[in-house]
């Protein structure tokens, strides 16, 4: 397979299909409020920040996609409130006319058929190279451990930093970043808050939400809180802020 991986603004042909590629993100996670101020944009105000990926074997289908934002950091501290708080601030700062400082990944997506096959590194190899080339020294990534789904009543700040006895991550994704360069940071406790209606929440996983308290949801990393009486459910996720160094 040799991929060919530019970015959206280089190959304007995968404006059309790039939100079709086949992928496996949970209902859920889509209809995180805050991802409009970005993905609604993505192919227009951010297509230099969206790289896409084919390759020869099927020139002009998607293998997989990667997205960033340029956004303000204020102070040192990256914040708790992690891709939500990106996304936000990015599309402020550009709304304001205000120079955007540093910039973040926002996902990495592969396509179903070929998940498991080394692609995830080679994108979070080219992103920082294109952050890079874009005058970045440091590239963040909010990043959502894929396996954390497993455990989701353990706390985050637990998960996070758990090694193998080699020293590298114990989850998965982020032992891919830290083999890229990364270097695992903090936690940011509430990365992306999803609210719904009793109704919605049921549409998007299935299950009745008919009893207040926590509700474990398939591929959620922590239980989502469910208030039948007020008929909401909120679900508040954690991420891992990674710092890649691009100097």
């Amino acid at each position: 397979m040799a991929l060919q991986i530019t970015t959206l603004a280089e190959r304007p042909e995968f404006t059309a299909s790039l939100w079709d590629m086949d992928h496996t993100w949970q209902p859920f996670v889509l209809n995180d409020p805050i991802a409009d101020l970005f993905y609604a944009f993505a192919t227009t105000t951010y297509r230099d920040h969206v790289l896409v990926a084919d390759d020869d074997s099927e020139p002009g289908r998607l293998v997989a996609r990667a997205c960033m934002i340029p956004f303000v950091r204020e102070g040192g501290e990256l914040p708790d409130d992690g891709w939500d708080g990106v996304i936000r601030s990015g599309r402020l700062a550009r709304e304001r006319g205000l120079a955007a400082d540093a910039v973040s990944a926002l996902e990495i997506t592969v396509r179903r058929d070929l998940q498991g096959k080394g692609l995830s590194s080679v994108m979070v190899a080219v992103m920082r190279d294109h952050a890079a080339r874009l005058g970045h020294r440091e590239l963040v990534a909010p990043v959502r451990p894929n396996h954390k789904h497993l455990e989701p009543h353990t706390p985050m700040s637990e998960y996070a930093f758990r090694t193998r006895p080699d020293g590298l991550p114990h989850d998965p994704w982020l032992r891919v970043h830290v083999r890229a360069g990364g270097t695992i940071v903090k936690v940011a406790p509430r990365s992306m808050v999803v609210p719904g209606t009793l109704a919605e929440w049921r549409a998007w996983t299935g299950l009745p939400f008919d009893r207040t308290g926590p509700v474990e949801v398939p591929g959620a990393l922590t239980p989502v809180h469910c208030d039948v009486p007020h008929d909401h459910a909120v679900y508040v996720e954690p991420n891992v802020w990674v710092s890649h160094p691009l100097t």
